[in-house]
């Protein structure tokens, strides 16, 4: 790469209007492109899709890991800006299924570079984690006292739910976009107390 197509500098200042669209452009076209023929699309092919030259591309990620990287700092700011909101507006019990509904949302609008993003966590990145687990701890043990979710539950439990559903959102959400609802309901029940036949 040539010194042209350095990256603009990091310094803490807005992006200009058209700058930042191109941001936004080249991100949707990356995470599109990414679901319809994998992670291994070009970024010259990226570029294309959104409309813009490759040295527009390269001034904003120098690499195609910087790339990469950007993708999955949305997606975790996604994620945590719904555990959050999920924990702040709790009507007792009901946080951890309006969080998991949400990822579940959130997984499917990113479908096809779940996979990869979370195998190539950016430098830095495990610091993100604890603060999604304490929040999902927390509406973890809001919902067993009230009665809405199995006492026996653990983290642990619900972070397969997690891998569960993101496996099933990877399959088939682009030939049935909606078949991880149902699948997501029958993994809900599975976490509920049972009731005892009358």
């Amino acid at each position: 790469m040539s010194e042209q197509q350095a990256p603009e500098s990091s310094a803490a200042k807005p992006l200009r209007r058209d700058a930042a669209e191109n941001r936004e452009r080249l991100l949707r076209a990356a995470f599109d492109l990414f679901a319809e023929q994998g992670p291994e699309v070009g970024v010259n092919e990226i570029a294309r899709r959104a409309g813009v030259g490759p040295g527009t591309l390269y001034r904003r990620f120098p690499t195609k890991e910087a790339l990469i990287d950007e993708l999955y700092e949305v997606v975790i700011d996604e994620m945590l800006a719904a555990v959050h909101q999920s924990l702040a507006g709790d009507v007792p019990g009901e946080a951890l299924e309006q969080c998991l509904r949400r990822t579940g949302e959130i997984m499917a609008a990113h479908r096809g570079c779940l996979a990869r993003l979370f195998a190539t966590r950016p430098e830095g990145a495990a610091e993100r984690g604890p603060e999604w687990w304490a929040a999902v701890e927390a509406m973890l043990v809001r919902a067993k006292g009230a009665g809405r979710v199995r006492e026996d539950v653990s983290v642990q439990d619900v972070r397969l739910c997690l891998i569960s559903l993101r496996c099933v959102v990877e399959e088939t959400v682009a030939a049935t976009p909606e078949l991880w609802r149902r699948h997501l309901d029958l993994l809900l029940a599975g976490l509920r107390p049972m009731v005892e036949p009358g």
